[in-house]
């Protein structure tokens, strides 16, 4: 989907940690610790985004998808 429209599917980092937000997970992002916030999943225009700095590995994209799954249903 976000490759054919003018627009992706995002959810926002954030530095602020709430360890018992089951809709959160924590990851190291250049470098530095950040928490994927799933709650906040929005989608955005493809001009907003500048540049990347960094991917996720395997087991986390994995966890991600996992939990969006958990939260949105199938």
């Amino acid at each position: 989907m976000n490759r054919n429209l003018d627009t992706v599917v995002v959810c926002p980092l954030t530095k602020k940690f709430h360890d018992k937000c089951r809709s959160r997970i924590q990851i190291k992002c250049s470098g530095q610790s950040a928490e994927i916030a799933v709650e906040q999943i929005r989608t955005i225009s493809k001009k907003r985004l500048k540049q990347k700095v960094d991917k996720l590995s395997s087991e986390k994209s994995l966890q991600l998808r996992q939990l969006i799954t958990d939260m949105y249903g199938e």
